[in-house]
């Protein structure tokens, strides 16, 4: 079964989703520099317990995604500032190991992609909103999801509300580990609802 490096982070990555990183520590460089010389991605979990940096016990989300770096800068040296997205889902079939260096490794078992699927009618004004919401977003010029978009996809439109919505970490990491992606938007057409955000 492969290991994954992984970098634990207080956030929560989407497949298909972009993560701007600000890489300082040694062992991350290192990563960094490895990912970008073979192409491979490393591991993005979400940080249930323990500090993101330095030493001491932590305790990981037990599904994560791959990120695979897109760009990366460097405008001083021994600071990266890297561009990531969002790939396929996995996990981790054994405990996490923190080897020489502190850099964490697991063995790990990829889930599936979520499977083309259209959002059904009566999601369609959550679909108009987020499609609004990303507008607002260009004309702000703040990052929007990435290209193309995939309004007519419902795991994809699920995955974008989950990165826009102020809801604790932990809810976002068990709506990123849910293999249905109907049910995913269902529970975010619900909070919407819940929220007004969207109407009947």
């Amino acid at each position: 079964m492969p290991e994954l490096p992984l970098f634990p982070l207080r956030t929560v990555l989407f497949p298909g989703g972009v993560l701007p990183l600000k890489i300082f520590e040694a062992r991350y460089l290192d990563l960094a520099g490895r990912c970008l010389r073979t192409g491979e991605p490393f591991g993005v979990v979400c940080l249930a317990e323990g500090p993101q940096a330095g030493a001491g016990s932590v305790r990981l989300e037990p599904v994560g995604t791959r990120a695979h770096i897109e760009d990366v800068d460097a405008d001083r040296p021994g600071i990266l500032h890297l561009r990531c997205r969002g790939g396929v889902r996995f996990r981790l079939a054994a405990a996490p190991v923190q080897q020489t260096g502190g850099l964490w490794t697991a063995q790990v078992e990829d889930l599936d992609d979520d499977p083309p699927q259209p959002p059904v009618a009566a999601m369609q004004a959550t679909v108009a909103a987020l499609a609004r919401a990303i507008e607002s977003l260009r004309a702000q010029g703040a990052l929007p999801p990435p290209e193309p978009l995939r309004l007519d996809d419902a795991g994809w439109v699920a995955n974008r509300w989950c990165e826009l919505l102020p809801i604790p970490l932990a809810a976002k990491q068990k709506l990123m580990a849910l293999e249905d992606p109907a049910l995913r938007l269902m529970l975010v057409d619900e909070y919407l609802r819940d929220k007004q955000v969207v109407g009947d």
